[in-house]
């Protein structure tokens, strides 16, 4: 797709120019991978420590921190063209601090699988591999279409939770809950409004849903916590690779491959 025909507009509504020349700070982990798959990993400077897909490539480029705790010296001293971030993985006074001496920060924010159309298209069109971003999209509309294929299966209540001690979950307004609709689970609505809300278990909550499921991120939960769970709630709990589930980018395409598997989990 030729990007003088396509605005390349991010998530904030601002308007890049192409720039196959760029040095790239990514501060998202799926699209540090992303980046990589396109053929971009030369133009990648700087990436966070758990930026770790895939492994061979990322090895030798600069850590700049964490997510949410960025070193913003380490990224002053690469010089960055373009900083990647994400609206829910990085915060707000990072961005504002990169604004000062970063020319160009590109803002992503995907909140559904076909998302990952935009964001492909966005970074091939900044960084010059909008030839690899069309075959990536035209893969990840034969995963979906495969998926589709497979025909709609009963509608089915799950509870996603990535974390304990609280308890938190997500709610119907994110990628993960948007992922799940794909093969028409959805999410149950919980007294915390807030995106990833916190819950208690109770009896009223558990007849209303179908089956638990325990991401291994951020949370590590692990196949010991979902065996000891179904044995307290009496309905199945699944472990879930929560990377396929919750990273857009490359791991969106594995992912819906992933989630046609984990239908048939439930249903087998």
């Amino acid at each position: 797709m030729n990007s003088s025909v396509t605005p390349l507009v991010d998530a904030l509504g601002t308007q890049h120019a192409p720039a196959p020349g760029a040095r790239i700070v990514s501060l998202v982990p799926s699209i540090t991978e992303l980046l990589c798959d396109l053929g971009l990993a030369p133009h990648l400077v700087g990436r966070t420590g758990f930026c770790i897909h895939p492994a061979g490539l990322v090895a030798g480029i600069p850590k700049v921190g964490g997510t949410k705790d960025v070193n913003l010296e380490k990224i002053r001293k690469l010089a960055p063209t373009h900083v990647i971030v994400n609206i829910d993985e990085n915060e707000k006074p990072a961005y504002d601090a990169l604004a000062a001496f970063v020319p160009h920060i590109v803002v992503t924010h995907p909140l559904a699988p076909r998302d990952n159309l935009a964001l492909a298209r966005l970074m091939g069109g900044i960084f010059g591999a909008q030839d690899q971003a069309e075959r990536w999209c035209a893969e990840f509309e034969r995963e979906l279409a495969a998926l589709k294929a497979d025909g709609a299966g009963p509608a089915r209540t799950v509870l996603y939770c990535i974390w304990q001690d609280p308890w938190m979950s997500v709610s119907s307004d994110t990628y993960i809950a948007r992922m799940l609709g794909e093969i028409d689970w959805r999410v149950p609505a919980l007294p915390d409004p807030s995106r990833y809300p916190r819950f208690a278990w109770s009896n009223a909550l558990v007849a209303g849903l179908d089956a638990v499921l325990l991401s291994t991120e951020p949370y590590r939960f692990t196949e010991a916590h979902a065996d000891a769970l179904e044995k307290q709630l009496g309905i199945p709990v699944l472990l879930v690779d929560g990377e396929m589930l919750s990273w857009y980018g490359s791991r969106a395409l594995a992912g819906v491959r992933y989630l046609r598997g984990l239908r048939r989990l439930l249903e087998g």
